[in-house]
């Protein structure tokens, strides 16, 4: 790892840390979902004779959570050129792919851990890893979900300078990518057109993988899982390191 890399994702996680607030209510929406739908909708799910719902839910819960701290992630882009840190960093002599990277890593980083804490939560629910090997290679689908999700904010905040719109388009992306992506319902005997959107929205192959290596239970299979994650999160990284490099102050 170059020393900009580090120095980047270094501070992503130094900011982390030092918001205490931020820690804790990124915590409240999965554990409401957790609580309000986990033991609500489990009922009713395993009346319908599909089991328990927790098992089906909690991985979508833990892709929720990556995939929020992900992509809001993007707005320290903006909060930086705002107060002129980003100015400062990037008249330094060192490439910008290599800071795009470091803040890429660092923000994927925080998103992971934000992730196995929300994991271990779904541990008090009653929610259990099929088994050890399954759960490292749950692992390796949140930190897919969370370089993908970490690039594509960065990537979209690198053509933006307002601060206030940003949530507004994160919102309008995050709501219909992490609903349509099977992390509530299942995928199976849906109609024409929600299966087509399912299909292709990154983040249902994210959920699928991270439920099929937990609970062994997979709709697309780990394979195609794995393939479609990997490949997009190298181009939607290579697509935000070309835009971020070109940010003009």
């Amino acid at each position: 790892m170059s020393g900009a890399i580090y120095v980047m994702w270094l501070r992503q996680l130094k900011r982390f840390w030092r918001s205490k607030a931020r820690m804790a209510g990124s915590l409240g929406q999965p554990l409401l979902f957790l609580f309000a739908l986990g033991l609500g909708f489990g009922p009713v799910y395993s009346a319908a004779g599909q089991g328990n719902y927790l098992l089906f839910l909690a991985p979508g819960v833990i892709a929720m959570s990556i995939l929020f701290t992900s992509m809001f992630n993007g707005i320290e882009v903006i909060w930086d050129r705002q107060f002129g840190f980003l100015k400062e960093t990037l008249v330094a002599p060192v490439s910008r792919i290599n800071i795009m990277i470091g803040k890429t890593l660092g923000g994927a980083t925080v998103a992971l851990i934000q992730g196995v804490v929300v994991l271990l939560l779904t541990f008090l629910f009653g929610f259990r890893v099929h088994s050890i090997g399954g759960f490292f290679l749950g692992l390796l689908f949140m930190i897919l979900i969370a370089v993908l999700f970490t690039s594509l904010g960065i990537a979209i905040a690198s053509r933006m300078t307002d601060m206030h719109g940003f949530p507004i388009i994160m919102n309008f992306l995050i709501m219909p990518i992490f609903f349509l992506s099977g992390a509530l319902f299942p995928l199976e005997n849906l109609p024409s057109v929600l299966s087509i959107i399912t299909k292709i929205n990154p983040l249902s192959y994210g959920v699928d993988g991270v439920r099929g290596a937990l609970t062994g239970t997979t709709h697309f299979g780990l394979g195609l899982d794995f393939l479609v994650c990997s490949v997009l999160a190298m181009i939607i990284l290579f697509i935000g390191s070309k835009l971020f490099s070109k940010i003009e102050l």
